[in-house]
């Protein structure tokens, strides 16, 4: 179409003919743009709409049936030499009673495109990755489950596990269970109730959380805090501290310390030592990373002479602590998952740590299974005064590739009254020791 402008009109009103124009030409282009797209949207949707799927599942998981998978443990706990026990890392007897306990909570409803994967292949599954920390990937093609179902499995069936066997960890609540411990130290250090250590759980780097979780070593890790008694067991665990904050920091925050702090842990009251006039509180033992406290004892820092106070002191409390490491050398070997950093995301790691620790007083308690976890000559031992390593350090991985690393000692001053107490301690060792030699 085409304008002409009357000479007769005046300008001011010629300028405002000519911006009509240019608002009409511009609604025209942008609505013919508009019925382009809508146009090539409708072609596209409707090529999708009759685009073959390419498969419903890859051909490896087409056999996976659940007569397939009956008679893949069939041939593991018919098999003779241990194959189930080392495949799970417990009897078969032990592994239906968890099936049992956690199967309602892991089971899913079967529909009609497909068969749910039986709770037995999920639990099997998880124990299998805790037993040997191999990727997704690679269980994907033992168990002919997707990657992304592994995923899911593996975080509900731990979550699974913790809330059934929560109770194989109990702090004690009374006097009278804290004595109970103490019987079991009070051979080596009397007044002793339990040996503490943290350890870094070294983990891929979160997203977003810049330096929270960076530690000394220059890798990324959360915090595992732990106190055992002297059968080996964890009567205690904290999971989950920040690595940038040190061993000794994150249990002034921990549930342990706020207890010792407030006075409501219930330890039995100070008492002397066998055959001493001062009484001395009910400690627990610990490294040079922690702070000493009236109810915690760490050596005597630097080197010392032989048969000196301080020295017989350090090799009593060593003696006796060594406990926890056995327990951490343990848990390592068997769940192999922590021989290297762990690659899941952050917020499970706590979760899959917590199960592997449940799991290990559940086969240490077990009548079945716990030759099967620690055989005879796994933890350290003393035979004519002379020390045995167990056969957990053989099998140790190098400290800088393990998923769990030591914590740095950290020097800490206290008070006088404090200093006082472990001098008790040590002149009570080193006299015993002056007598028996």
């Amino acid at each position: 179409m085409l304008f002409t402008l009357n000479p007769h009109t005046s300008f001011t009103g010629q300028l405002a003919i000519m911006a009509d124009v240019e608002i009409v030409a511009a609604t025209a282009v942008c609505l013919l743009s508009v019925m382009n797209y809508v146009n090539v949207l409708k072609i596209n949707l409707k090529k999708r709409r009759y685009r073959q799927r390419r498969w419903w599942m890859k051909k490896i998981h087409q056999n996976r049936t659940t007569n397939s998978m009956n008679t893949f443990f069939m041939e593991l706990t018919s098999e003779d030499g241990g194959e189930f026990s080392n495949f799970c890392r417990m009897s078969s007897s032990d592994f239906e009673l968890l099936l049992q306990k956690i199967g309602p909570m892991i089971e899913k409803q079967q529909t009609r495109l497909r068969m749910p994967i039986p709770a037995k292949i999920r639990l099997a599954l998880t124990l299998r990755y805790l037993a040997t920390g191999d990727s997704y990937k690679s269980l994907h093609y033992l168990f002919k489950v997707s990657t992304p179902a592994i995923s899911q499995i593996i975080p509900e069936v731990c979550q699974a596990i913790n809330s059934v066997l929560k109770d194989q960890i109990k702090l004690p609540q009374s006097p009278a269970e804290w004595l109970s411990i103490e019987a079991g130290f009070r051979r080596k250090f009397p007044r002793c109730v339990g040996a503490i250590d943290g350890k870094h759980i070294v983990i891929k780097c979160p997203p977003h959380s810049g330096s929270q979780y960076y530690n000394y070593k220059h890798t990324y890790s959360i915090i595992l805090m732990a106190l055992v008694d002297s059968e080996y067991r964890f009567i205690f665990a904290d999971i989950g501290g920040q690595g940038r904050i040190s061993d000794g920091g994150i249990f002034q925050t921990c549930l342990l310390m706020q207890k010792i702090n407030t006075g409501t842990i219930n330890l039995p009251p100070d008492a002397p030592l066998p055959g001493r006039e001062i009484d001395v509180p009910y400690v627990f033992l610990c490294d040079g990373a922690f702070a000493i406290h009236k109810h915690i004892m760490k050596p005597f820092p630097g080197d010392h002479h032989f048969n000196t106070m301080e020295r017989t002191f350090n090799n009593k409390l060593s003696s006796s602590r060594i406990i926890v490491e056995n327990v951490f050398g343990i848990l390592t070997t068997v769940f192999r998952i922590f021989k290297k950093p762990i690659e899941i995301d952050r917020e499970n790691v706590p979760t899959i740590t917590m199960t592997c620790i449940l799991l290990h007083n559940f086969l240490i308690n077990s009548r079945t299974s716990s030759n099967i976890y620690a055989p005879q000559g796994t933890f350290d031992s003393v035979a004519d005064g002379v020390n045995i390593d167990g056969s957990w350090r053989q099998n140790q991985p190098n400290p800088d590739n393990s998923a769990l690393r030591p914590i740095p000692r950290v020097p800490r001053r206290a008070s006088r009254d404090i200093y006082e107490i472990r001098s008790e301690f040590a002149h009570y060792f080193h006299n015993l020791n002056t007598e028996n030699n």
